[in-house]
């Protein structure tokens, strides 16, 4: 019998501890480290309620209206997870210390831990372990009061940027559009300043919000035709177009923005377990065709905007440009089930390959 209490006192204190590091790895550690308690809620969530009621028979709207909720219930979930996982743990060890039955340890726990304080465990010892079981109830409930400011900060920060983009580009938002309007109102030298500066900033913000708090990934945009991941396809494809297509003086900031824009992605995708070549040809296939690039080119010339001459030579260098970012944009839009938009949420035969990546993805980190 001893054996067997030793056994779950050191079971209890391993449970706690396994807790503790994962809601500090979740809340407090400012780098892409998964927690496997959190990563287990949000799978089991998204595979055993969310994908069976946002199935792709439904309508978009309703998708979108179900994996709305997604991010948040998963949020409200896990402070219950980690205070049962504690419970339990202190019940454990409380029950190794003499406290008989198992169920007066798990009262005891609980009133502990909820600081209910209706139940009293006899001797010093174990005072001063419902005194500890109490200080880590609180600090939980500390963490998660500074963990939401800081989530909805984040999420306000990102989406300001994809709200402002509609303005200039349109909703859902087309690499199109808003060369043309730039094209129209005489600012088509101003795009590097207007747009590629302030969104380089913002990947380098969504590398790291993303990373370090993932469900940030799964809020999605106040408006159903609005994503964050689409909203960073059509400003990369806006700058591989500039670069590509458009005859101008060259401006290495769009240059600086798709390399700024393929490793924050890059290390979105890693941290979600998704692969791809992280040094790909610039022959590689990518998910435009060059029809539709031609029919990009007709419209930008229908337009008035200047063009280089040499068409075969610019999708080349478009799709040299793309084939950096194609493979993880096309996979984050399918994992956070992303709306239509150009050359990104609307590759319709690929997100149907992709639609299991989440369910199969193991974090790496």
């Amino acid at each position: 019998m001893y054996v067997v209490r030793l056994i779950a006192g050191v079971a209890g204190f391993a449970l706690v501890i396994w807790t503790a590091i994962g809601a500090i790895k979740t809340v407090v550690l400012p780098r892409a480290e998964s927690a496997f308690l959190t990563r287990w809620l949000f799978i089991g969530l998204r595979r055993l309620v969310f994908d069976p009621l946002a199935s792709p028979k439904r309508t978009f709207a309703w998708r979108d209206r179900v994996m709305a909720m997604y991010a948040p219930v998963g949020l409200l979930l896990l402070p219950g997870v980690w205070v049962a996982c504690t419970i339990l743990g202190f019940s454990g060890i409380l029950w190794a210390t003499g406290i008989q039955p198992w169920t007066e340890a798990l009262v005891t726990s609980g009133s502990s831990l909820l600081t209910l304080g209706f139940v009293r465990p006899e001797g010093i010892g174990r005072v001063l372990v419902v005194f500890v079981e109490a200080g880590v109830g609180l600090g939980l409930v500390s963490l998660m009061i500074s963990y939401l400011p800081t989530i909805y900060g984040a999420f306000s920060r990102r989406e300001s940027l994809v709200g402002m983009l509609e303005v200039r580009a349109g909703s859902p938002p087309s690499a199109t559009e808003l060369i043309v309007r730039y094209s129209r109102i005489g600012r088509l030298d101003m795009l590097d300043d207007d747009l590629f500066v302030p969104w380089e900033q913002w990947f380098a913000d969504i590398e790291e919000s993303h990373t370090s708090q993932p469900s940030l990934a799964f809020f999605r945009s106040p408006q159903p035709e609005r994503s964050w991941i689409t909203a960073a396809g059509c400003v990369l494809d806006t700058a591989a177009i500039m670069v590509a297509l458009v005859d101008r003086p060259r401006d290495a900031r769009a240059d600086v923005l798709i390399r700024a824009g393929f490793i924050s992605l890059r290390r979105i995708a890693d941290f979600f377990g998704i692969s791809y070549d992280p040094d790909p040809h610039p022959g590689d296939p990518i998910a435009v065709e060059r029809g539709e690039f031609d029919r990009l080119c007709d419209e930008l010339t229908n337009a008035g905007v200047p063009l280089k001459v040499d068409r075969d030579q610019a999708w080349r260098d478009f799709a040299g440009w793309r084939v950096n970012y194609d493979t993880v944009l096309l996979s984050l839009c399918s994992v956070v089930m992303a709306p239509t938009a150009m050359w990104s949420g609307d590759r319709s035969p690929l997100r149907q390959q992709r639609v299991k990546l989440f369910r199969t993805a193991r974090m790496r980190r």
